[in-house]
């Protein structure tokens, strides 16, 4: 089975444009396990846009489910989630400032840097994910970091699948056979949405999990946070 684990960055932004604790971020978490999300995804950035630091410590005690942090590894990042210790780390290579994420890391180039964090984060056996591409380089050398999954960036997949769904799934099916052959663990996550989640799952048969937020959030606005997560979790089926 493919896990779902709702990102709710998008939720914090909505709380931050006006201040206060509207919506709770908090109960909001709880909501979407009570309706059948498997995980909770953040990912606090440098300048706390949306999700803050404070809001992870807030989350680590009350997530049933499986908690996964987002971030590039910099010092603070790191000490964040060695104090927190969630079920997953995930690894991007976002620089500061930028809008989301939207590259996966070269392992070749950064494989060293790579390797040393995600070892610190195993030692106190914290599962490790790194962001990926579907370069088939960046798989191969992903093995040497060290880590236990890759997530795939589903952006370009998702950009592609109204136009020809065949080719947009071909690279990812290619790079996931050669991940699985490698004993790699398969995470996918961006733009991935109720038209294009189903073919992705159906063409992905290693997928662990998917993380998801902006497109489950927008959809709640219309059909509500419990039918929206139901609706994802079909789609997985």
């Amino acid at each position: 089975m493919t896990k779902l684990s709702v990102n709710i960055n998008k939720i914090a932004t909505i709380r931050n444009a006006r201040g206060g604790n509207l919506p709770d971020l908090v109960q909001m978490a709880k909501d979407c396990e009570k309706f059948g999300a498997e995980g909770i995804t953040v990912h606090p950035r440098p300048d706390e846009r949306h999700i803050r630091y404070k809001d992870v410590y807030d989350l680590s005690p009350i997530v049933s489910t499986e908690f996964n942090i987002e971030g590039f590894p910099n010092t603070k990042f790191i000490d964040l989630v060695l104090d927190v210790k969630p079920t997953q780390v995930t690894l991007v290579p976002d620089p500061p400032g930028v809008l989301t994420s939207n590259a996966g890391w070269d392992t070749v180039k950064q494989k060293d840097f790579l390797k040393e964090v995600i070892n610190t984060f195993k030692q106190q056996n914290i599962r490790t994910s790194i962001f990926v591409d579907t370069n088939l380089e960046n798989i191969k050398n992903a093995v040497n970091t060290g880590t236990d999954r890759i997530e795939f960036y589903t952006g370009p997949y998702a950009e592609d699948f109204p136009n020809n769904k065949e080719k947009a799934i071909t690279p990812y099916a290619e790079a996931a056979k050669l991940a699985h052959s490698l004993g790699l663990e398969i995470n996918a996550g961006h733009d991935l949405n109720l038209d294009n989640l189903n073919f992705f799952k159906t063409n992905i048969p290693y997928l662990k999990e998917v993380s998801i937020g902006h497109a489950l959030i927008c959809d709640a606005l219309y059909f509500g946070m419990e039918l929206t997560i139901k609706k994802y979790l079909n789609c997985l089926k």
